[in-house]
């Protein structure tokens, strides 16, 4: 039905994106593949309005960036297609899952359905932002349910950032002694592979007189606790700090050139107040130079050259906000 629409191919795929979603949380408690989920409440005629209702809202209002407070799920029982059910019910605590819970007020009931909590995890970006910004239009929606002692309606409300200051991230840090040097690199693959953006080590004295090594993994906050669980699962070490900082980013963007021997090579512009600046993937760079039999440093420089060449004949108007979570080379 989504397909056949008259919908922008963006919210085709938004909404498909909620249905797959709901699809894979009951697939997992069932035991079945998502294919083979047959949808009871949640693939009702008024499921598919409210979902892509709230999608294509979302993009006539020309929204990008969707955040939420702490998502109280509600208490006590629900009934369903399959009997009575605790709140949350299993297919909506599956979609909650990596989103900050809130308590549940004065609910009694459902606070969340699944459909509620599946539109969340695919629209929202994150928490709400520490950001001054300006609310420039509100809107409330009211449920059919209309409980004594509280107000039954979802509130959104759309703002403009009067500032950008620098990005807050958390650093992961440990020392260890009893760890050996070849497994370090490993561990920075871990580290990343759980959200780190970047990983530095560097050797340090430790007591005893023992060589040991600092790692420290700049995080991303709402990552901070899956990093700190691979440091843990991918070394020695018993314990980790950390601390909140500050950063401040140039906007940046990465695209792909074709080099020499029509291998993709990726690019990272960054946009400085003097200018763009670009730099080749280093691995991208010391696989085609393998190829082609050229030294690396100079093929480098080739690619470096032609890249700056492609980035000013483009001439941007503006150059592209920082990213949130810039990858790090």
């Amino acid at each position: 039905m989504i397909a056949r629409a008259d919908l922008s191919e963006g919210v085709k795929a938004r909404s498909t994106a909620v249905f797959r979603r709901l699809a894979e949380a009951e697939g997992r408690i069932h035991g079945v593949a998502p294919d083979d989920v047959a949808l009871h409440e949640v693939g009702a005629m008024d499921a598919v309005i409210d979902i892509v209702g709230a999608v294509e809202g979302f993009e006539q209002l020309g929204i990008t960036e969707v955040y939420t407070r702490p998502v109280a799920l509600g208490q006590g029982w629900v009934r369903a297609a399959h009997g009575a059910m605790p709140v949350p019910t299993p297919a909506t605590a599956i979609l909650v899952e990596g989103l900050a819970i809130a308590p549940n007020g004065p609910v009694r009931g459902e606070a969340t359905t699944p459909t509620g909590a599946a539109l969340l995890r695919t629209l929202v970006t994150g928490s709400l932002p520490e950001r001054t910004w300006r609310p420039t239009a509100q809107g409330w929606g009211a449920g059919g349910r209309d409980p004594d002692g509280y107000a039954n309606t979802l509130r959104l409300t759309i703002g403009e950032v009067l500032d950008e200051p620098a990005e807050r991230l958390v650093v992961v840090a440990t020392d260890l002694d009893d760890f050996s040097p070849e497994y370090l690199e490993p561990l920075r693959d871990a580290l990343t592979g759980a959200g780190a953006i970047d990983v530095q080590t560097w050797p340090t004295q430790m007591k005893k007189g023992r060589i040991g090594h600092r790692i420290e993994a700049l995080v991303p906050e709402d990552r901070a606790d899956r990093v700190s669980d691979a440091f843990f699962r991918h070394s020695t070490t018993a314990g980790v700090r950390r601390w909140p900082i500050d950063r401040a980013v140039l906007g940046r963007e990465q695209w792909t050139m074709i080099g020499p021997n029509g291998d993709p090579i990726r690019i990272k512009t960054v946009f400085a107040p003097d200018g763009p600046r670009v730099k080749p993937e280093f691995d991208d760079v010391v696989a085609v130079a393998r190829k082609i039999g050229q030294p690396a440093h100079q093929l480098f420089r080739t690619i470096q050259e032609e890249a700056l060449h492609t980035v000013r004949a483009a001439a941007p108007v503006a150059a592209p906000r920082a990213s949130a979570n810039p990858k790090e080379s």
